[in-house]
């Protein structure tokens, strides 16, 4: 008789028996782990062969055609009963009372096991690994298509084995093997970002109103001013202004209208026009005269230098 190619060691033990949950015996430590407690009849007959330890068997349910492999801890059932835990007998669609075949079979070493969670939960642990490694010390072996049970702070987390190697049913007693996680069965990719519309150019435009707003520069636009307070002769139009229609006219400090604005009002008169009256003498002699005055303050207050002015002094006395 053969198992995936590994042939049984001398004469083979086959039995069937009923299959009971762990609870039934008051052994909870059997769901941390893949072991099952059988009758004392069993060790006789295993004693009797000629078998490799550790002890490893393979259960199958031949009404479901579901298959898997465990351990055994102790020999103290009631005759022609099994107890295993509950998480296997749900991997084999087992009820309590269920008929079940049992044989002893050798396993490889595993080299290569592929585990994948069914929830993310487990990923949130700490450390993982070190609780897996933990919790699989209490397992015999391992076979491709189960999902064992994980305990871990008063919750359970059910992990498939989705590959083994070099078999598809492997030892994990005493063997370096290495372990590879696939993502949860409930694990969604994160999902990207859209790509901006570059085509939608509103925003720019409502950085560029500003900027339109913004009053444009206008270099010597301001009113002269003297340092030493005297008011001005000529009005400085600005050259902003000069190709405009209205003209800006700036007082002097006596309220009275300057030689060159007087003398352009008095050109736009007599370009294409006629005059009739004496008001365009009029606007001249006012003008001259507002000159002269303002020469005439001028010398009043600042007063020439006259050099040789002073008196005469003898040395001789």
């Amino acid at each position: 008789m053969y198992f995936d190619g590994y042939g049984y060691h001398g004469t083979s033990f086959e039995q069937t028996y009923r299959c009971y949950p762990a609870s039934f015996i008051e052994k909870p430590q059997l769901e941390s782990g893949d072991k099952i407690i059988m009758p004392p009849s069993a060790l006789d007959r295993l004693a009797s062969l000629h078998i490799d330890y550790p002890m490893l068997f393979e259960l199958r349910n031949d009404a479901a055609e579901r298959v898997s492999h465990c351990g055994v801890l102790e020999f103290i059932a009631e005759e022609g009963m099994i107890y295993m835990p509950y998480w296997m007998m749900e991997n084999m669609l087992l009820q309590e009372g269920d008929v079940v075949r049992v044989k002893n079979v050798t396993l490889p070493k595993g080299k290569y096991v592929k585990l994948q969670p069914h929830t993310k939960d487990f990923l949130d642990i700490s450390n993982p690994k070190a609780i897996l490694e933990t919790t699989l010390r209490n397992f015999s072996c391992l076979t491709t298509g189960d999902s064992i049970m994980v305990a871990y702070n008063n919750k359970k987390y059910y992990i498939d084995i989705i590959e083994t190697k070099p078999a598809n049913a492997i030892s994990i007693i005493e063997t370096d093997c290495e372990v590879d996680f696939a993502p949860p069965l409930d694990y969604k990719e994160p999902e990207k970002p859209l790509a901006p519309n570059l085509s939608n150019k509103g925003p720019a435009k409502v950085e560029e109103d500003p900027a339109e707003a913004e009053p444009k520069f206008n270099p010597f636009s301001g009113a002269g001013r003297r340092l030493d307070g005297k008011p001005l002769k000529l009005d400085p139009s600005p050259i902003s202004s000069l190709g405009s229609k209205d003209k800006r006219h700036i007082p002097n400090g006596n309220s009275q209208p300057s030689a060159a604005s007087s003398s352009q009002s008095s050109g736009h008169q007599s370009q294409g026009k006629l005059v009739f009256g004496s008001n365009a003498n009029r606007t001249k002699e006012t003008t001259k005269e507002a000159v002269k005055e303002s020469k005439q303050e001028s010398q009043k207050e600042e007063p020439k230098f006259q050099p040789f002015t002073g008196k005469k002094y003898s040395l001789r006395g």
